[in-house]
């Protein structure tokens, strides 16, 4: 007998914009032998009772949430959100959140529960995610981690996180390597008027300032503000204390099965394109439009969406808040006006950069799901949805998808050891990860930083890197440094 997933209230406070806690209620244990039986009323002997959770990850467009859905016919479940802008009140169309209707009475938590203008962070998720996956369990419920955002779901997964050690060492005041160090005031650096750049980094630290690319200034500003702290290059502490650990599943306090819904990229493309025309129909610009500001700063929670900085330039022009009344009108006069009109042209312009700008997510997406695979050895269960969602028949979906799905869960559930998610090939994942710390410049392509040789093999075979070498294998140009 399948026993119903619970219905629990949201944890946050509506009318607050700073990012609340977790329930005290969901405080995890500190005991790590607390007993857990897994859902199926089977006991996992040799796992240090770690609770068993499944994850469902995959490109956007891959039917996920569809997936977790239909896997509570099969198992008692309870789904936890990890799409990092679904996470946020609001946008429900363009960001595509479950509606209730389609949720069929299945628990999901961490759905359109956090305040639009904050920064919900991969440390934040962590941290809201641990205490549920222990009450869910302890429910004997099984836990489904369902969403995109793979830095999210290894913030999970791996006891390392760059966010998480920095406020370790603020809060305790040492770290193994940092007492004597931070004893040194000729290390200290004060805060006020530190420069945090990246060429900053590359002169405290070389080695930091290969592993991160030049524009990836949150990293820039987390190295440095460790540095600032405690005056020890980043390398060291991350090299001493947590790369052997950084990004394994063996290390977590969770026992996971990592299921993966992939689909080829054409057919993911073209139903990118029509869910986004789908999504204009939708009201999407209705949406967009009650959060537009002239002075909007898209690099901080809801509004870094795909979907909303596209249509700044229109709203610009054609629009200002005091419209508002008009607005759905007129936007409706020009989506089916003339195809000459200025207006409807700016506009064609921006539903096709949301359309772009998403199938190059799904690509990211893709690329990064491979790197968890290839260099941290995530046993990773794929299942192939391209002729479901492609064709959309029900029975296809049912017989290709779900039931995989299903086979691949239940012989997780059943298996003697909880520990199925080691790999034997140790050695080869650590060549990998020290690679992580190789910077490759491609001189060739204007000097594009890549980081690793996976980054670099996948640059070096891409369409525009090879064009380019065509063009210049007259000239003596040196195509890639290593550092």
């Amino acid at each position: 007998m399948i026993k119903k997933s619970r219905k629990v209230e949201n944890p946050n406070n509506p009318s607050s914009n700073r990012i609340p806690g977790p329930k005290k209620m969901l405080t995890p244990s500190n005991s790590s032998t607390q007993h857990h039986t897994s859902p199926n009323g089977s006991d996992c002997p040799n796992s240090n009772s770690k609770p068993k959770v499944i994850v469902i990850m995959g490109a956007t467009g891959a039917g996920k949430s569809r997936l977790a859905i239909d896997l509570a016919s099969h198992f008692p479940i309870e789904v936890i959100n990890a799409d990092s802008m679904q996470v946020y009140k609001g946008l429900d169309v363009l960001t595509n959140k479950v509606r209730p209707e389609e949720q069929r009475g299945v628990a999901h938590h961490l759905l359109g529960t956090i305040s639009s203008n904050v920064e919900f962070t991969a440390n934040d998720f962590r941290d809201f995610a641990i205490p549920l996956i222990d009450e869910i369990s302890s429910h004997n419920l099984l836990p489904v981690i369902v969403g995109g955002t793979n830095y999210y779901i290894q913030g999970l997964v791996s006891p390392f996180l760059m966010e998480a050690l920095c406020e370790d060492t603020e809060i305790n005041g040492s770290l193994d390597t940092v007492a004597s160090e931070q004893s040194n005031p000729e290390l200290k650096i004060e805060r006020e008027g530190f420069c945090y750049t990246y060429d900053c980094l590359k002169a405290i630290d070389p080695v930091a300032g290969a592993r991160i690319h030049p524009n990836d200034n949150r990293k820039v500003h987390q190295y440095l503000k460790l540095y600032s702290r405690f005056g020890i290059p980043p390398s060291k502490v991350l090299q001493e204390k947590t790369s052997k650990n950084w990004g394994h599943v063996d290390s977590s306090r969770f026992n996971f099965c990592f299921i993966c819904v992939d689909a080829s990229l054409a057919v993911l493309d073209s139903f990118v394109d029509k869910r986004v025309d789908h999504m204009i129909e939708s009201g999407l610009l209705d949406e967009v439009f009650d959060i537009y500001r002239t002075d909007a700063d898209y690099t901080k929670g809801l509004r870094q969406a795909i979907g909303v900085r596209e249509f700044n330039d229109f709203f610009t022009r054609y629009f200002q808040p005091p419209s508002t009344q008009s607005f759905k009108q007129t936007v409706h006069d020009i989506l089916y006006g003339p195809s000459d009109d200025d207006r409807k042209v700016l506009l064609t312009e921006a539903i096709d950069k949301v359309k772009m700008n998403t199938r190059r997510l799904v690509r990211r997406q893709k690329r990064r799901i491979q790197r968890l695979e290839m260099l941290f050895g995530w046993e990773i269960h794929y299942i192939d949805v391209t002729s479901s969602i492609s064709g959309a028949y029900d029975e296809i979906w049912e017989a290709e998808v779900v039931e995989p799905a299903v086979a691949i869960i239940n012989s997780f559930l059943n298996s003697e050891s909880c520990s199925e998610n080691t790999n034997d090939n140790t050695k080869d994942i650590t060549l990998k990860l020290r690679d992580l710390w190789n910077q490759y410049v491609c001189e060739a392509c204007g000097n594009k930083v890549l980081r690793g040789a996976h980054e670099w093999e996948q640059h070096r075979q891409g369409r525009s890197h090879r064009k380019r070498i065509s063009s210049l294998k007259k000239c003596d140009i040196v195509s890639v440094k290593l550092h």
